[in-house]
């Protein structure tokens, strides 16, 4: 029984991510289930997901005090890193004729940019990393995207029929709410009822289960989306590359400003703060990128964040497991 449990730990990540792409195609595919199983399982699965994240959080944050928000030296590279790999795709879009060619640059622009997943934290701290310092810059770089990118879409998209204002509320009505409310009942929790706070921080853990659960409804949705997106394979293929690469160098920029950024502090101080930036930078909010590429940009460029979320959450599954056995 402890080897299944153990296994289940491993690879509960590409478990689910498993699971969530069978099940779609399973109710897809099977006549009998397309018509009324699959529309009733995508509409509870679609308003299920932010429920189960903002448990998730809420459950991260009863374990964090707000004296453990810190600003790091990392945060404000890793954020000029987004910022420049976002302004610059942008421009070059300026420059490259409406095609395939401009759907793959609109990918990897959205790859950087996207804010970090809310629930980066969960993997952070099972690898060894900071959540408050995680949970820092998830705050910070939402506050820049929300700035940034109804600045930089006009450029790419001019005839796009958007307000900065409009764009800027329209993103913080889908971020925001599933970050700050459960930050602040924590909160609340922790001043005012400290006993509750106590019992609910010896089930903290349960967030990296409820985070599966989360991942695997996640990608049950990214699967739909690529499904009934009607693109070309060879296409998918290429965005697909795409996003494999924008996943792959930011986890690796990411850790290595993490260790460059604590080069005076001890192996210890290295290694977690690699970890932490790895995560900050790496794991991006597969579902706000969806949204994103789908009502501001060329509306294929929405697949690039169903793929994103596999490959991240891949890198995950191989870091868990590095990790629990001393890799």
């Amino acid at each position: 029984m402890s080897k299944f449990v153990g296994f289940i730990k491993d690879w509960m990540l590409p478990i689910s991510i498993a699971t969530g792409i069978c099940t779609y195609l399973l109710l897809h595919f099977v006549p009998s289930l397309s018509v009324s199983a699959e529309p009733a399982f995508s509409g509870i699965a679609k308003d299920l997901q932010p429920v189960l994240v903002a448990v998730m959080l809420f459950l991260q944050f009863t374990k964090i005090s707000p004296h453990d928000l810190r600003f790091r030296r990392w945060h404000i590279w890793l954020l000029l890193f987004q910022a420049v790999m976002f302004v610059v795709p942008a421009l070059i879009c300026t420059n490259i004729p409406h095609g395939n060619a401009r759907i793959l640059v609109e990918c990897a622009m959205l790859c950087f940019v996207c804010p970090t997943a809310a629930a980066a934290g969960v993997i952070t701290d099972k690898l060894g990393g900071s959540l408050s310092d995680t949970v820092t810059y998830v705050v910070l770089i939402n506050i820049l995207a929300a700035f940034i990118i109804p600045l930089v879409i006009p450029v790419v998209h001019p005839s796009a029929d958007i307000s900065f204002w409009s764009s800027f509320f329209a993103i913080c009505k889908r971020v925001f709410p599933l970050l700050v409310f459960p930050l602040l009942v924590a909160w609340l929790i922790r001043y005012t009822i400290r006993p509750l706070q106590e019992f609910l921080i010896r089930y903290a853990h349960w967030a990296f289960y409820i985070w599966g659960i989360t991942l695997c409804l996640s990608i049950y949705l990214a699967t739909k989306a690529l499904i009934n997106s009607g693109i070309p394979v060879w296409l998918v293929f290429l965005i697909c590359l795409v996003s494999l690469a924008c996943c792959l160098i930011q986890f690796i920029i990411g850790r290595k400003t993490g260790t460059k950024a604590c080069k005076e502090g001890s192996v210890e101080d290295r290694k977690h703060d690699s970890i932490t930036a790895g995560q900050a930078l790496g794991q991006k909010n597969a579902g706000f990128l969806i949204w994103l590429g789908f009502s501001y940009m060329t509306p294929v460029t929405s697949v690039a964040g169903g793929l994103y979320s596999i490959w991240q959450n891949l890198v995950n599954s191989l870091e868990l497991y590095q990790h629990r056995h001393g890799k």
